[in-house]
Formats: structure tokens, C-alpha cells, sequence
């Protein structure tokens, strides 16, 4: 299934496809016949593996206890740092960053139970998105939600070959650990940030998957 968020580049391409593939049939030239065939097959592939959205079951602990942050995107993390000071939540706070290649899986997902309270988008540069200065200087969206056991702050921001950011998020919405709130396209990073008082469960190098993969506990959470 071909995710909403996606539905304009994605029929976009598949007709750029098409279009490849019926003009290869068309042109003499048996080795241009097999280039733009093969051109418009790949294209098509790649379309109908980059705007997948299956299915995701949620992390079963993460059903009952609030505290626990789950990825809200598929990837590799590629930093757990310490930030200095971070005015959501006053003070201190620990930023894990998950890398997305262009074969993960885009679609996102919320991280947590809780309520939205602040949803801000902020435009900017397109730094690679590997770069330490992405976080506040490329365009992104960041949004804060409170839930049972402490606030949890997480980020979309594009990279060098992600220029858009899709997302539904809405201030003072009740949300729900799982459920789908927009997608980055084409290769982009989020970041997910904690209290430092969080028990952290990855580490660098670390693959991820939505829904599925605890990124952290909050220290509010039942024990």
C-alpha cells in the first residue's frame, strides 16, 4: 500500500514510469529499448518500496506503560548526546538521533502516548543530515507532547536529498504510541529528545524500527 502522505510524488513517478517504459517500445534501437525499459522498471520499484506504509504493531510493553519512547522512525542512530539545556523542559535533556536512508521506511510514527502541546515548523537549510548543526539550522518540525510520565520532544528534519516534511500533528491533540503522523521523502534524520533523568536503551549503530524498536524510558514511568 502506497502511503497518503505520499500519494503526489509518488503517482508523479509511477506515470514518469509508465511513460519510460511505452516510449521504449518505441524506438527502434534495440539497446535504448532496454536502457529506458529497465529505467522505468527501477523507477517504479523504488517508487513502490519508498512510499510503503505496512502495517506496524506496537512495542506490547509500550501499550501499558506511558514512560516508554519508541521509535518514531525506521533507521540507524547515529548520536545520543547530552544537551546542555533544552527550554521545553527547562533544563537538561538527552537527544537520540535516528539516521533514515532512502530504503528505510519513511512513514512516521508518534512515540509515545500522550497529548500534543506545541507543533512548530521552522525553515532552513539542507545540510546533510548526518550533520551535528541539521538539528537547528535545516528546515524541520518539532513537536513537544506531554504524556503520563514526562514530556518527550522529536523532530523531522530534511537532509541534502529530503526537501519536504509531511505531518498532521495538531497542538492539543490526544495521540496515541504508534499511530502515523506524516513521513519525510527522500533521506532525512529525526531526532527524539528526553529529560536527562531517561534510562536510554540505544546506542550508535543501533538499527531501529518503528513502533517496535524502545528508544528510552522516561523516569516517571510505573516501575
Amino acid at each position: 500500500m502506497i502511503t497518503p502522505y505520499g500519494y503526489d510524488n509518488a503517482f508523479l513517478m509511477l506515470a514518469v514510469a509508465v511513460v519510460l517504459v511505452v516510449l521504449a517500445f518505441t524506438i527502434p534501437l534495440l539497446w535504448l529499448t532496454v536502457v529506458l525499459a529497465l529505467l522505468g522498471v527501477l523507477l517504479a520499484a523504488f517508487t513502490l518500496w519508498f512510499f510503503r506504509d505496512p502495517e506496524r504493531p506496537l512495542l506490547d510493553r509500550a501499550r501499558t506503560n506511558p514512560g516508554i519512547i519508541v521509535a518514531p522512525a525506521d533507521g540507524a542512530v547515529t548520536e545520543v548526546v547530552a544537551i546542555k539545556h533544552l527550554n521545553a523542559f527547562n533544563g537538561p535533556a538527552t537527544q537520540i538521533t535516528i539516521f533514515l536512508s532512502p530504503v528505510n521506511l519513511h512513514v512516521n510514527r508518534y512515540p509515545a502516548t500522550g497529548t500534543v502541546r506545541t507543533v512548530q515548523y521552522f525553515p532552513g537549510k539542507y545540510l546533510m543530515a548526518f550533520n551535528p548543526k541539521a538539528s537547528e539550522e535545516n528546515e524541520r518540525s518539532e513537536v513537544l507532547l506531554d504524556t503520563a510520565a514526562g514530556p518527550v520532544l522529536f523532530r523531522q528534519i530534511t537532509g541534502f536529498l529530503a526537501r519536504r516534511i509531511v505531518y498532521t500533528c495538531v497542538g492539543g491533540t490526544a495521540v496515541t504510541a504508534g499511530e502515523r503522523f506524516g513521513m519525510m521523502k527522500f533521506g532525512s534524520r529525526m531526532d527524539v529528545v528526553v529529560p536527562t533523568t531517561a534510562e536510554v536503551h540505544v546506542k550508535v549503530g543501533d538499527k531501529v524500527v518503528s513502533a517496535h524498536t524502545a528508544l528510552a524510558t522516561l523516569a516517571g514511568s510505573p516501575s
